[in-house]
């Protein structure tokens, strides 16, 4: 049967980069248009370590958003060698942290100040455990011997079995998992464990950067890996398995960084992500498994209840433009200039 409209509970991101200032006002609307909730990354410069640093950013982004006040940014604080455990349970007490970001240092955008060995802060992820405060984890093993393909492999084996093994209750999610490995070692461990899929690992491999000339605006990180790691991520994402949810990993770099020696890892999608999202479900003949993907399992997991509001989504072609912005703040979108097959409104 052809389905043609989805009216679905709004959809939430459980992985946002909406970088400060100008960039901010800028893209923070696209992400507050179609969700209900964001968690919002802390790789600020300086970095998000404090609950005072952290209330007067989703001070900043409600500005930001505030064209959609029902829009809500939960906020994460970023772990360092050196964070005080009694800050983050301050914060999360008070409502200002949902939960706390572990980047291995230097293993992607901002990531200088991550942390060097995950037992330097195992004494503040016991106090997370204790107080029910999820981990979220950019899972990859970073060191000049590692093939950066093999990152998040060595990863689970290294760090987070280990993890798990030390701290059972501790909730953790792997986020933007891009490795049919992560995909069964999620699936096969226990219920405090989860993890977050984007949208561009289920429609991108690594091909599709390389072949016929480096594509910078599809360059991220965790890189995309090969074709068999894709299918195994959307076999993944449209299961039904509860484990698995929405998070873009939506993360605005100026053309000029993309296109740059730099060549800044990240993918701007969050314009037209559930669009993109819902496409990917509906070639995998799985419509009927998308909202609990993109609007149930990433609430049930934090344990937050689901959003009121419906949302629709029309079977209907709409072309993305090659640009979104002005001046120095010029971004090229997510499949900039090409058309996709379907619409995002609300209900």
């Amino acid at each position: 049967m052809t389905v043609d409209t989805l009216i679905i509970t709004q959809p939430d991101d459980w992985h946002v980069h909406l970088r400060d200032g100008a960039m901010l006002n800028q893209v923070a609307p696209y992400t507050a248009r179609q969700f209900g909730r964001a968690i919002i990354m802390p790789n600020l410069k300086p970095p998000v370590t404090t609950a005072a640093q952290a209330a007067a950013y989703r001070g900043r982004i409600l500005q930001a958003t505030r064209a959609y006040p029902d829009f809500t940014p939960l906020m994460t604080a970023y772990l360092t060698d050196t964070i005080d455990a009694q800050e983050l349970k301050n914060g999360h007490s008070e409502g200002i942290f949902t939960a706390a970001k572990l980047y291995p240092a230097n293993a992607t955008t901002n990531s200088a100040a991550g942390v060097t060995d995950i037992r330097k802060i195992y004494p503040v992820l016991e106090v997370m455990q204790e107080i029910g405060m999820p981990l979220l984890l950019h899972g990859e093993m970073v060191g000049k011997d590692i093939d950066i393909f093999d990152r998040e492999a060595v990863f689970l084996d290294a760090v987070l079995q280990p993890l798990l093994d030390d701290m059972p209750e501790l909730k953790v999610v792997l986020e933007h998992i891009t490795t049919q490995d992560a995909a069964e070692f999620v699936a096969a461990a226990s219920g405090n464990l989860a993890a977050t899929i984007t949208v561009h690992h289920l429609q991108i491999n690594r091909n599709d950067i390389l072949v016929g000339g480096i594509k910078p605006h599809l360059y991220c990180l965790p890189v995309a890996k090969r074709e068999q790691h894709r299918l195994a991520l959307r076999k993944a994402a449209t299961s039904g398995n509860p484990k698995f949810f929405l998070g873009t990993d939506t993360a605005p770099h100026v053309i000029t960084d993309k296109e740059s020696a730099c060549g800044c890892a990240g993918i701007f999608s969050a314009p037209h992500a559930l669009e993109n999202y819902v496409q990917v479900f509906d070639e995998e003949n799985a419509l009927g498994q998308f909202e609990a993907f993109a609007s149930l399992n990433g609430s049930a997991f934090y344990g937050l209840p689901t959003n009121p509001r419906k949302v629709t989504l029309r079977k209907q072609p709409q072309e993305v433009p090659a640009v979104i912005g002005e001046g120095g703040l010029v971004v090229a979108p997510y499949k900039a200039g090409e058309t996709l097959p379907w619409q995002f409104g609300d209900s």
